[in-house]
């Protein structure tokens, strides 16, 4: 059934910060016999393969990789992929075999990840197991983070040094939407508790940048190289890595110079708004404000969080009252306690962070400027979308 001879390639983590290659994932291939490498996945994703055939095979890869590790320079990493269904078939206290193929092959423990894959197994032995590995000197990574909500069992339970987005969902969420923030509270978790991040399947300049945006530790993906039989050389893709985190910074630059200008838009529409509501204004008063678009609705609150008037929206030509809010209190946001804090004695314009707005699911950014004596605040809803 597994039909040619088992060989390790290697697909090499570019160092975000260098753009250098800090290290390699050992990938399983079959050599045919014209000659043609063959992925080992759809034997491992076929029931039909029997599990001790599959055993060998990963293996006899994870051996070939050790016996060539020597050609790589001394401070590359190697990865392996560890399958818990294995794990979960060592009897305690069993010499572990990954750590015998080391000493056999005389490769320093610390220069290898152990990336736990696939959701199976045991996880009281998997932890017994990992502990032994991290004993030895190795780190240990968890591969398709975010896939299911138990590899946050597995991350509790094994608390490993790194973190492999899963590449699916890293592939969504560079395109925008939910997902896309769901990929950022994964990254900010994992950097609170702190692991590296890894970020596969890197194939277009738009996931690099959003790998970036997540502080992903290394990228590996096909934007930079397939997985083959040779090691590449250290600095093979600095100049081309140089140049794409460049266009990402000039990005963000861009991207600022915007945020900085409706800043100072903002300042001027702060006025406005601010005359209108101290000269008891009605509503009629309020001028269309064509120049400020993204312009959402505006309100007031309390200097203590509660809000002390509708919602004001510009909606068909016309303005509109939104009562339903009056009354609540928002010291509890970040936005809100944030304003307090900065904002209050020098009465000075802040601006939050951008968030997703859960009643009209659009990207917003939320600025405030206390007034009258610092006892009522102005709070500004804008559209976040265009930044």
């Amino acid at each position: 059934m597994i039909d040619g001879q088992p060989l390790a390639c290697f697909q090499p983590f570019i160092d975000t910060a260098t753009g250098r290659i800090a290290g390699v994932e050992a990938l399983g291939r079959l050599r045919q016999a014209d000659g043609q490498l063959a992925s080992v996945g759809p034997l491992f994703a076929d029931p039909r393969t029997p599990a001790i055939a599959l055993r060998r095979l990963d293996r006899q890869i994870r051996d070939n990789a050790l016996s060539r590790l020597h050609e790589a320079p001394e401070d590359w990493f190697l990865s392996l992929n560890m399958s818990p269904r294995w794990i979960s078939r060592l009897r305690v206290n069993q010499a572990l075999p990954s750590l015998k193929q080391l000493a056999r092959h005389h490769v320093d423990p610390q220069r290898i990840v152990f990336e736990i894959t696939e959701l199976g197994g045991n996880i009281q032995r998997l932890s017994e197991v990992v502990a032994r590995y991290r004993e030895a000197g190795a780190r240990i990574a968890i591969d398709d983070f975010g896939a299911g909500y138990s590899q946050l069992d597995r991350v509790l339970a094994l608390q490993p040094d790194i973190l492999k987005l899963d590449m699916r969902l890293f592939q969504a969420a560079a395109l925008g939407g939910p997902s896309s923030d769901v990929v950022k509270a994964l990254a900010q978790m994992a950097e609170k508790t702190g692991c590296w991040i890894i970020a596969e399947g890197v194939e277009t300049e738009a996931q690099l940048n959003f790998a970036l945006e997540c502080g992903s530790r290394y990228v590996q993906g096909f934007l930079f190289a397939r997985a083959q039989e040779a090691f590449f050389a250290t600095d093979a893709f600095v100049p081309r890595f140089a140049e794409l985190r460049q266009r990402y910074v000039r990005q963000k630059l861009a991207e600022r110079g915007r945020l900085m200008q409706m800043r100072q838009q903002l300042g001027e529409l702060m006025a406005i708004l601010q005359n209108w509501a101290q000269a008891h204004a009605p509503l009629s008063a309020l001028p269309q404000l064509e120049a400020f678009p993204w312009l959402l609705r505006f309100y007031q609150c309390d200097r203590h969080g509660t809000q002390l008037t509708p919602n004001l929206e510009w909606r068909q030509n016309g303005w509109f009252a939104d009562n339903r809010y009056l009354g609540h209190n928002w010291s509890w946001r970040p936005y809100f306690y944030h304003l307090l804090a900065e904002g209050w004695e020098e009465r000075r314009l802040t601006l939050s962070n951008t968030y997703r707005d859960a009643t009209s699911n659009q990207y917003c950014l939320t600025a405030g400027q206390f007034f009258d004596n610092g006892e009522r605040l102005l709070l500004i809803d804008i559209d976040a979308a265009g930044l």
